[in-house]
């Protein structure tokens, strides 16, 4: 698909990796809507970026329904789908006080919260996208799934490498489900990258985490977004998680 063609979806787009992917799609002669939950924040990348922005909760089916409805007419249909929506609520799965002997456990709050955000609301947004596109009858449809190298295991992220893990595994099975009606579907799952969250974090800790990763230094936003526009272009590109960090493992 060219990007000329795409008319694509952005989830979590006011911030991060998803202001960029929004804002590399603009620049790309695409026609691209996003949502995030943050009104204010909504506001300010719409009016930044030039494109409609939607404040929807991924994890909540209606909003969703009504996402993919607003976002289509607002930009005359919908052919891409970039879940790059996610939250993080780390913590270890328990830990025991030294001293006290008193055992602290992740709380099943955090856990649902995780789950709802970053599994639940790709299942909703695609299973939403790819109705949508069936009954429309489009032929040629993308959906770009956001993973981690977390997913492999990553201490202290029980629920966050549940999530990502489980949407690699589901980037696998909706693309041998999809593909009969002419939607691919593909993962990325970046390593440490430089979104504005991590860059707010102290210099000494950018550099220990930067020293073990074999390219030494931490991704940007538009090393990802190569990659979302490589599964985008690449039309014979399903069911396959792409790594971008730097060589590194967990």
């Amino acid at each position: 698909m060219e990007l000329k063609d795409v008319r694509a979806l952005v989830t979590g787009g006011a911030r991060g990796m998803g202001y960029a992917f929004t804002k590399e799609l603009a620049e790309s002669g695409a026609k691209v809507a996003f949502c995030d939950l943050d009104p204010a924040a909504v506001k300010e990348a719409s009016e930044a970026l030039g494109v409609p922005g939607f404040v929807c909760n991924v994890a909540e089916e209606d909003e969703v329904e009504k996402l993919m409805a607003d976002a289509a007419e607002a930009i005359g249909g919908l052919n891409v789908l970039i879940n790059n929506a996610g939250i993080t609520r780390d913590g270890l799965l328990l830990k025991q006080d030294r001293e006290t002997g008193e055992v602290k456990t992740m709380s099943k709050a955090k856990w649902d919260a995780v789950i709802a955000v970053n599994l639940t609301g790709p299942f909703l947004c695609a299973r939403a996208f790819a109705k949508r596109c069936v009954e429309r009858e489009v032929d040629d449809a993308v959906i770009v799934n956001m993973s981690s190298i977390s997913r492999h295991g990553n201490y202290g992220q029980t629920n966050y490498v549940a999530a990502k893990a489980g949407l690699a595994a589901d980037t696998v099975t909706w693309a041998k489900e999809l593909s009969r009606y002419g939607i691919r579907v593909g993962a990325i799952a970046p390593g440490f990258i430089l979104t504005p969250m991590v860059e707010a974090m102290p210099p000494a800790a950018l550099d220990k985490i930067a020293s073990g990763i074999p390219l030494k230094k931490l991704g940007k936003p538009v090393d990802i977004w190569r990659a979302v526009r490589f599964i985008i272009e690449c039309d014979y590109f399903t069911g396959r998680v792409v790594d971008v960090d730097g060589g590194l493992r967990l």
